[in-house]
């Protein structure tokens, strides 16, 4: 039986899986204890959730949950950003500021992506984890408050802590419970679950009167994909298929995983010569680098002549260019690196004039 286990979300932790189960009944198991709770797992398998899940479940549910990417600022802001500070404590800082930890005060703080964190900044959080005490730079007193830590990451932290990259004593203070959350490949029989829940609500918001469904064919492709995004990219995929699908009275059967494929996508630039030198200005891939050219095929038997061997080769290159580039004779000259002229005369020559 499945559960829909989201809280006041557009997202929602959905599956039936024992793994993804039994990872959700220990957030649910460890939420009403005040203590700290580590959630590891992949990018995109719902380690926010799970934090939302902890703080909803628990006894500060109608406190704040406040929650800071520490990836997403640059090191000397971290320490202002979670501690707070101090008017005049630095350059820019014209007026005081609290911390996310005063933020959080009476609730939850939520770390995501917690081993990007320096190591002056984990000394810091280690002795309000410890204490309750934190002090904004550029003040002389601390401040006692009262916050649950949740933290996450997708590194495995015992090994940081080995290499010396995490400290050891706030590895400690932080894994009370650890939450590990299965990657999406691990969990295959959820994916027509996650599929269906995350199509028919792109459905509604398409207003669709009734909900087709995927074809075999379609699903086929869903459950072999290894999907390296996990739940978030799957909810992509699936969303973008039902809008472009546009047919609410028949299965859906298209499903494209990368939406940046294209046979006019920028090509990359060429690789240095040999010895370092660089490229002849202009030079491009013969064909975008999924492209294979058609082997060489020479029969003795068929063909002696040596001129009308890499004549009929010659052709083969350019009717696969052609198919590659959908016969957009434009792409496929800068894929051949032709000038428009030049490709159209080999065209000529070779009878591929439509």
């Amino acid at each position: 039986m499945s559960q829909h286990l989201g809280m006041d979300r557009n997202t929602q932790l959905v599956g039936q899986s024992s793994s993804f189960l039994d990872a959700v009944e220990r957030a649910s198991r460890a939420a009403p204890l005040d203590r700290p709770v580590l959630v590891i797992g992949e990018r995109g398998t719902g380690k926010e959730l799970i934090a939302e899940r902890l703080h909803h479940l628990s006894s500060r549910w109608d406190g704040p949950l406040v929650t800071m990417n520490c990836a997403a600022l640059p090191e000397t802001l971290i320490e202002a950003e979670l501690f707070g500070h101090e008017a005049g404590s630095f350059t820019g800082a014209s007026k005081s500021r609290v911390g996310r930890f005063e933020e959080a005060d009476g609730g939850t703080l939520f770390l995501d992506e917690l081993a990007t964190l320096s190591m002056a900044a984990q000394e810091r959080l280690l002795r309000a984890v410890e204490y309750g005490e934190v002090t904004r730079i550029g003040a002389s007193k601390p401040l006692t408050v009262d916050v649950r830590i949740v933290a996450a990451t997708n590194e495995h932290l015992p090994r940081l802590a080995d290499e010396g990259r995490f400290r050891a004593d706030l590895l400690d203070r932080l894994s009370f419970e650890v939450v590990t959350l299965p990657p999406l490949r691990n969990r295959s029989s959820d994916i027509p679950i996650l599929a269906d829940h995350f199509g028919r609500r792109m459905g509604l918001e398409l207003d669709w009167e009734s909900w087709p469904g995927f074809s075999a064919g379609a699903m086929n492709r869903l459950l072999e994909y290894r999907w390296p995004g996990n739940v978030r990219e799957l909810r992509n995929v699936v969303e973008r298929a039902v809008y472009r699908w546009g047919d609410a009275a028949a299965p859906i059967d298209r499903i494209q995983f990368d939406p940046f494929e294209s046979p006019w996508r920028p090509l990359p630039a060429p690789a240095p010569a040999a010895g370092g030198a660089e490229p002849p200005a202009g030079a491009v891939e013969i064909l975008p680098p999924d492209a294979a050219l058609p082997a060489p095929q020479w029969d003795p038997a068929a063909c002696a002549d040596f001129r009308l061997a890499v004549a009929e080769y010659e052709k083969a290159i350019l009717a696969a260019a052609l198919e590659k580039c959908r016969w957009n004779q434009r792409q496929a000259a800068t894929a051949l690196a032709l000038t428009y002229d030049q490709l159209r005369h080999a065209m000529k020559r070779h009878q591929l004039m439509a």
